[in-house]
């Protein structure tokens, strides 16, 4: 057994379960950015806005990507937190400052997600950019505005599919001119929900040919075994790769947590989602800021409800009420 030598906060908790449950760790060592300058070429609009966001240079996976895309239809792979909405964003806004009737849409599979980005383009500014995003809790009375003035529209596949393919008419102009369509965290798209959404990226590609526009694709993904093929697949286009990150990271700690064995002769074990509120109750009392991911609404639900009586029974109800669960389908007025 590999057991895990104390260095940080979270090291005790792990060492508690070193016997049984801590089946594997490992540690990743950290690494410098590898950084480039801002390409010549950038017009100056985006110069001066990406300067007024502090960003005088780029890692060099987000200037690959900006050549990759400029060249063709192109998917980046790179880790969390390796900038890659600058990676996307590069080649598209360099296009909207540059040409004033050119629209882009950019694809979300939450409207979170959405909401992020357009924050992330208010802070980054620029007199050319006009974004908005169209979604359900677009008010009606804003949609019109937004198709005839908006070059940037942040909207989410099933929008696109019930709310504008129909729709082409109301949406001619912005189907002719559009260039750029962005496709976030590409890697959700899988299964029967990804088939769905390939027919409706195609059918925004014939609409789009019909009105005499031919968009280039961008499209995002967690590091993943065959990001090329799932890009091809859900665009049915031929894909250029940028798969290496450039970006620094910390000194990172990977550990597998096996819940115990509650009924040897069944081998059946304890709950996943018990050990998971355990940890994270144990974190948050050693003041960890930790995040605790689940594809199941109803999970973060349960795991959020067990942290808090964990800590409420260890006397640390002030504790408790700093876990906040977070899940699609809240209102605008919920999140």
């Amino acid at each position: 057994m590999h057991r895990v030598e104390p260095s940080y906060p979270w090291q005790p908790l792990l060492e508690d379960g070193a016997d049984e449950e801590l089946v594997a760790a490992s540690r990743e060592s950290g690494r410098r950015g590898i950084v480039t300058a801002l390409p010549e070429d950038v017009h100056p609009s985006l110069r001066e806005a990406l300067a007024a966001a502090g960003i005088e240079a780029l890692w060099s996976h987000q200037a690959d990507a900006l050549e990759s895309a400029r060249r063709g239809h192109t998917i980046v792979t790179t880790g969390t937190a390796s900038g890659k909405s600058l990676a996307f964003n590069l080649p598209v806004l360099d296009t909207l400052a540059s040409d004033p009737s050119a629209r882009a849409f950019y694809l979300y599979p939450t409207k979170a997600l959405a909401q992020d980005q357009a924050r992330k383009l208010s802070e980054l500014g620029g007199r050319f950019l006009r974004h908005a995003i169209y979604d359900g809790d677009t008010p009606r009375e804003e949609r019109r505005a937004i198709r005839q003035r908006s070059n940037l529209i942040l909207t989410n596949p099933d929008m696109l599919h019930v709310g504008v393919l129909p729709n082409h008419r109301s949406w001619g102009d912005v189907l002719a001119n559009l260039a750029w369509v962005v496709v976030d965290e590409a890697h959700v798209y899988r299964g029967v929900f990804g088939s769905h959404v390939a027919n409706v990226l195609r059918r925004l590609r014939r609409l789009a040919r019909a009105y005499g526009a031919e968009p280039r694709f961008v499209l995002t993904s967690a590091t993943i075994a065959n990001p090329r093929q799932l890009a091809e697949g859900l665009t049915g286009l031929e894909m250029r790769l940028v798969d290496h990150d450039s970006a620094p990271h910390a000194e990172r700690e990977v550990v597998m947590w096996n819940p115990p064995l509650v009924d040897e002769a069944l081998g059946k074990r304890a709950s996943a989602l018990s050990e998971a509120a355990m940890l994270l109750a144990g974190l948050v009392e050693r003041e960890v800021r930790t995040i605790c991911f689940l594809k199941s609404r109803r999970g973060v639900e349960l795991i959020q409800r067990f942290a808090r009586l964990r800590l409420e029974d260890a006397g640390r109800p002030d504790l408790a009420e700093r876990i906040a669960p977070y899940r699609a389908g809240y209102t605008p007025m919920q999140r």
